[in-house]
Formats: C-alpha cells, structure tokens, sequence
C-alpha cells in the first residue's frame, strides 16, 4: 500500500471529515471509498445513443462499398506476400494443427 500527503482547503477537508463521520468511518477509509467509486465510474459502460449507432453503421456500410471486391487471384496473390511468423508460445503444435484444419476445412 502507498502514502499520499495531499493538501486540501479548509472547507473540502471539513466536508470530508463530516461524509465520514456520517459514515461512520476514518476519513482515510471515506476518500479511499470516494476515489474507488470515482474511478470505477471512469470504467462504467454506458449506453451510445441510437443516432450515433445509425451514425456507425452507415460508416461501416459506406467503408465495405469503398473496399471494392477482388478476385479470387488477387485475394491469393496477397496471401502469398505475407510474411510467416513463428508462433506465440500459447500456439503449442496441437492448436496450430487445429486451427490450420478448421481453415482449410479438412477434419483429423
């Protein structure tokens, strides 16, 4: 755990003192609680609005209308200039075998 020395007025420091014996707890436990409870609501999810979810969707439409299609010799020729990377750790032979069936839709 950490200290904090913190400089308050006069008035927010007696405002403090009164929400915690309110409480009845220490005015530590009280601004510890406050902090918590301000922080936690920066992590709320909120709803978005239905107009800014029309505003997305018609964003996300007029992007794919943008993308074009490609042909199926196109679409190969990108696969073919990727570049192949050695597998994270969590990707132990077994899952990578699976994943590779799934992809190609050959089963075991």
């Amino acid at each position: 755990m950490r200290r904090l020395t913190l400089r308050l007025p006069d008035t927010l420091h007696q405002q403090l003192k009164k929400m915690a014996d309110h409480e009845g707890v220490s005015m530590n436990q009280y601004i510890v609680y406050a902090l918590t409870r301000q922080t936690t609501l920066a992590y709320t999810v909120s709803p978005i609005p239905e107009s800014e979810i029309e505003e997305q969707r018609a964003a996300y439409a007029a992007l794919l209308q943008g993308l074009g299609e490609a042909s199926f010799a196109e679409i190969s020729a990108a696969l073919e200039e990727r570049e192949e990377v050695a597998p994270e750790e969590a990707l132990t032979p077994q899952v990578v075998r699976r994943l590779k069936e799934k992809l190609t839709g050959s089963s075991p």
